[in-house]
């Protein structure tokens, strides 16, 4: 019996991630769609992308492994609705390609992941990052 749902003929490695670069993304935000940063909160606190809300995708990051944040779809669904389109970004675009594709199987399915991530977006940007 295939515990594969309707539809679904790939397998989870072979998932496809919508993926954006960061010229996209500032097209994106200017047109006011949203963007979760998906980083430690003291990473983000150093630098964000404008308007950005910080969703850690991690509890913990240590030596020892990584914790991952058990709300993180829940955190994420308190801020957007399933159909909304939004950017999901890191520091280099490995941790958000991971939470993108965990949104994408919670069901935001506009989910798009920012390739490179923020190192990527403010190498594009043309104006500096949003200090606190």
């Amino acid at each position: 019996m295939s515990m594969a749902s309707a539809g679904t003929s790939s397998s989870e490695k072979e998932q496809v991630i919508p993926a954006i670069d960061a010229d996209q993304a500032h097209a994106l935000l200017s047109s006011g769609h949203g963007y979760i940063d998906v980083r430690m909160p003291e990473d983000f606190d150093k630098g964000h992308a404008p308007g950005a809300h910080n969703v850690p995708y991690y509890l913990s990051v240590t030596p020892q492994g990584k914790e991952k944040n058990p709300h993180f779809e829940e955190e994420v669904a308190a801020l957007y609705g399933k159909d909304d389109v939004f950017i999901v970004g890191c520091n280099t675009g490995n941790r958000s390609r991971f939470a993108t594709a965990d949104l994408l199987n919670a069901g935001f399915k506009n989910a798009r992941n920012l390739q490179g991530g923020y190192r990527s977006f403010l190498q594009s940007a043309q104006q500096p990052a949003q200090q606190q």
